[in-house]
């Protein structure tokens, strides 16, 4: 697998549990990282991935309704990020919202690369996986 680490965000503790347990089976050498606040996330992302002599890419499932930092805000931070930096983690979002206008939201926002739909399954991470390499082949 090209990507060294998972990080969850969502402020539901039960939900990254088993997001985390999960990605464990599924991926059994990939490093996993979680937080409840939004701006710890990003803070992490921050100081780890904006380091240009490091190679290492991140996929983060990312929740839409947290209180003080929604996914929302959190992806306009995001986008002010220096290229390196949004190249190196893949955000998908990870939500029980099935709103089309959440869904048409984070279609139309370019550092978005998919919306999943709550629970996580290791079907859909592999196909999360699996879609993602395949993208960064032809992207090559």
């Amino acid at each position: 697998m090209q990507f060294n680490e998972f990080i969850i965000i969502d402020d539901d503790a039960i939900n990254n549990t088993l997001c985390r347990k999960i990605i464990e089976k599924t991926y059994t050498d990939t490093e996993i990282s979680d937080f409840e606040d939004a701006q710890e996330g990003y803070n992490y992302i921050v100081s780890k991935y904006s380091k240009k002599q490091d190679n290492s890419k991140a996929i983060l499932l990312l929740d839409i309704t947290m209180p003080v930092m929604d996914a929302w805000e959190f992806l306009d931070m995001f986008e002010q990020l220096d290229d390196n930096t949004k190249s190196r983690v893949k955000i998908h979002i990870l939500s029980s919202s099935v709103h089309k206008e959440d869904m048409a939201r984070a279609q139309s926002n370019k550092n978005v690369e998919y919306y999943l739909i709550k629970p996580l399954t290791k079907e859909s991470i592999r196909l999360m996986v699996h879609v993602l390499e395949r993208r960064m082949e032809l992207n090559r």
